[in-house]
């Protein structure tokens, strides 16, 4: 009989296939949420304080936004999933849930509430682009082919939802006594406490819901990624 070296070479082949796509989608995330951030450092480096009383100030305002903070989480993660695909373990499934949901609402939030509320220069416009629409699109894309799953159950959903919880209460908190809020719809000094509370638990359900959504969703696509 012949011999037949075309099967020894085409697993390998195919094992290949899926693990650089899921090296592709989450470098795209990696590398836009890098950029993002960078081109917002850069202009908060640059430009002085701005509209916030110190250029301190102005540091922690920025890296008090959900939208950097979001975008730093799951630009990390999947900087480690460029590299290792099926990366795992559990606290790293905690953090990679939490990441993807929290952009997953970062850009829901964006495009429904907030766009267009202020003149951003070409290079916010790009920051803008790159934080609320390509890590967001390319994340829940990412997630859907190439995972890594499974990685959800009720243990980590649990850990998951307490960062955004711990955001919500640091927001109001600092907002108490510094009088800045990052987003409107948390502004207590303009919609008063108990409807800027009422606005941000229903952004806290929108998240738990979603968490919960892709568990079910995640039991019903294959594991991923396939080598």
């Amino acid at each position: 009989m012949p011999p037949q070296p075309s099967i020894a070479k085409t697993a390998p082949q195919a094992a290949w296939g899926p693990i650089a796509l899921a090296r592709l989608l989450h470098g795209v995330v990696a590398l836009a949420a890098a950029g993002g951030i960078g081109l917002e450092l850069s202009a908060a480096i640059s430009g002085g304080p701005g509209i916030a009383p110190t250029h301190l100030e102005r540091f922690v305002r920025l890296f008090s936004y959900f939208t950097i903070d979001s975008n730093l989480l799951i630009g990390g993660v999947c900087a480690l999933l460029a590299f290792r695909p099926a990366h795992d373990g559990q606290l790293f499934r905690v953090l990679r849930l939490t990441a993807v949901l929290c952009i997953a609402v970062t850009g829901i939030v964006f495009h429904t509430v907030l766009t267009g509320l202020r003149e951003l220069t070409p290079s916010g416009q790009l920051a803008n682009f790159l934080l609320h629409t390509v890590t967001p699109v390319f994340t829940v894309l990412g997630w859907a082919l190439v995972g890594p799953r499974p990685r959800t159950d009720r243990g980590t959903i649990a850990w998951a939802v307490l960062l955004p919880l711990a955001w919500i209460a640091y927001t109001f908190v600092r907002g108490a006594f510094t009088g800045w809020y990052p987003y409107p719809f948390m502004d207590v000094g303009t919609l008063g406490l108990a409807r800027a509370a009422v606005n941000s638990a229903f952004v806290a359900v929108v998240f738990l819901v979603m968490a919960i959504g892709l568990r079910l969703l995640e039991k019903q696509l294959p594991a991923a990624p396939a080598g």
